[in-house]
């Protein structure tokens, strides 16, 4: 398993891009039965990363596991991604086969407010 922020594997893939080994990297990720990515949508990417994160996606796709965590709904993937054709076609590869998991945000209550007793 391996985990990082969306921006780090950017910073991988785009390490390995510019040192002609993209396809080496991905080969070396692909030997992790998961991989997870967190914090999809914090950061805007570039046409090229995009691009570079796409291929990590599709890589892995009918292959092995994948896991996201995003704020933003994929409505909004295209902002991110600079490119609606390259977010519908990364969110198509994550979503087949996918379990979406959408947790309801949890209320704690206000310290400042007095709470009944038990």
């Amino acid at each position: 398993m391996l985990f990082d922020t969306a921006s780090n594997w950017i910073a991988r893939l785009a390490e390995a891009h510019h040192s002609n080994r993209l396809e080496a990297e991905l080969k070396k990720i692909r030997r992790h039965k998961l991989i997870i990515i967190d914090e999809v949508g914090y950061i805007p990417f570039d046409q090229d990363a995009a691009n570079q994160f796409f291929q990590l996606i599709a890589s892995r796709y009918k292959q092995c596991s994948v896991m996201v965590t995003s704020n933003l709904p994929f409505g909004r993937w295209g902002e991110t991604f600079s490119d609606d054709v390259v977010a519908a076609a990364m969110i198509d590869r994550l979503v087949h086969h996918a379990e979406g998991l959408h947790p309801q945000p949890r209320l704690l209550p206000n310290p400042a407010t007095p709470q009944p007793a038990p």
